[in-house]
């Protein structure tokens, strides 16, 4: 047997047993053969993954197939993808999940805004949407109804926390994750007014302490609309940029746990990493329409999930040292997956069909790459808590 005739065998086994369905049996058909071409081509161009399809057909007549499935206006991809990972937070029932929010540009014509839970180093895709527009800054508007969707999966014994860069400050964010029984971590910008009991209101940035210093200053409202009582935490933060100053603003009583949880959301900016240059290079698909690159981003977020999955199984089953030539676990869950999968249908091993995703903190633990190494580091000499 081919191994792409194997792999198909496989994932169409993994998707269907795990909930994913097409209104027709082709358009599966084709979906899982263009994810057995993502994953053993490695990139992303359609004319790549033709090849790894038997068949007398001609690789023109397989091309406009997968580009006719690209732009079929009946494949909705959260219809698609939502059972899929309903079944895998299966698992996190009465866990707390850290969910990232946060956006890429694509060739500065698309704005990919996408909710990601994070896990072990990086984020596995939850919900997502292109927008066609050249700046990255995007409204409330935009990303509610993704927010809405993501908590329709999640089961309802859950503990949510969202975590949020700058961009994505609204109040009217913080009021849905009140609505929606979350917690939230986002970063503020220096210019937020803030609003203290008996104090004259001020502006973030006038609150920020001098380095090597934490600042918690607890029950505050924000904006002239006076949202609150929230907390906040006020540092100078080492990341790999440098030191940053992060004012952050939490729904519950802050402390040093708050830097923390908030530092967890570069772990979706890894995520983006995996999906351009460092995994499946997005960036050179030729593809220019935003639902087009929707269902894309479908097929890009389910290799990504079964690759996880597999490296998850290998390290589970203590099998990684034959993929992975780091002492200790040198390489992030994804490539392990990827490289056991290259290398089982090498050697004939049979592939992974099961969910392993697995909650909880990560039992082999690793920095996958420098810049996950220099990820935050609060250097603090004072701590000073105003309330």
């Amino acid at each position: 047997m081919s191994d792409s005739l194997s792999l198909y065998r496989t994932l169409i086994e993994f998707v269907w047993q795990n909930g994913i369905r097409f209104h027709d049996i082709r358009c599966l058909m084709t979906f899982v053969w263009a994810l057995v071409g993502l994953i053993l081509s490695q990139q992303i161009h359609l004319s790549q993954w033709v090849l790894y399809r038997p068949g007398r057909a001609k690789a023109s007549s397989k091309q406009r197939q997968l580009t006719r499935w690209l732009h079929n206006s009946k494949i909705n991809p959260s219809q698609v993808y939502g059972p899929l990972i309903k079944r895998v937070l299966q698992a996190w029932a009465k866990q707390r999940l850290y969910l990232a929010l946060d956006s890429s540009s694509l060739w500065g014509q698309f704005t990919l805004v996408q909710l990601a839970l994070i896990y072990r180093g990086r984020a596995l895709p939850l919900a997502w949407l292109v927008l066609s527009r050249h700046s990255s800054s995007i409204g409330y508007a935009d990303y509610e109804g993704l927010l809405r969707q993501a908590a329709s999966l999640i089961p309802t014994n859950c503990e949510v926390v969202l975590l949020a860069d700058r961009g994505f400050v609204d109040v009217k964010l913080f009021q849905l994750a009140r609505d929606l029984c979350w917690s939230f971590r986002v970063r503020l910008k220096r210019s937020l007014w803030v609003y203290r009991a008996n104090k004259p209101p001020t502006k973030v940035g006038r609150l920020m302490p001098a380095q090597g210093q934490v600042l918690f200053v607890h029950k505050v409202w924000l904006t002239q609309q006076w949202f609150g009582p929230v907390y906040l935490a006020l540092a100078h933060v080492q990341t790999a940029k440098g030191y940053e100053q992060w004012a952050i603003v939490s729904d519950e009583p802050t402390d040093l746990q708050t830097l923390t949880e908030y530092g967890w959301r570069f772990d979706i900016e890894e995520h983006f990493l995996d999906d351009k240059s460092a995994g499946f290079q997005l960036e050179s698909s030729e593809i220019r329409e935003a639902e087009a690159l929707a269902r894309l981003i479908l097929i890009v977020a389910v290799a990504t999930l079964y690759l996880v999955n597999s490296g998850v199984a290998v390290v589970t089953t203590r099998q990684q040292h034959q993929v992975d030539a780091h002492w200790q676990r040198g390489l992030s869950y994804l490539q392990i997956g990827w490289r056991w999968l290259r290398q089982a249908l090498a050697q004939g091993k049979r592939l992974f069909k099961l969910l392993w995703l697995r909650p909880g903190p990560d039992p082999h633990p690793v920095f996958a790459s420098a810049k996950q190494a220099a990820q935050p580091i609060v250097i603090i000499s004072a701590i000073l808590l105003l309330t």
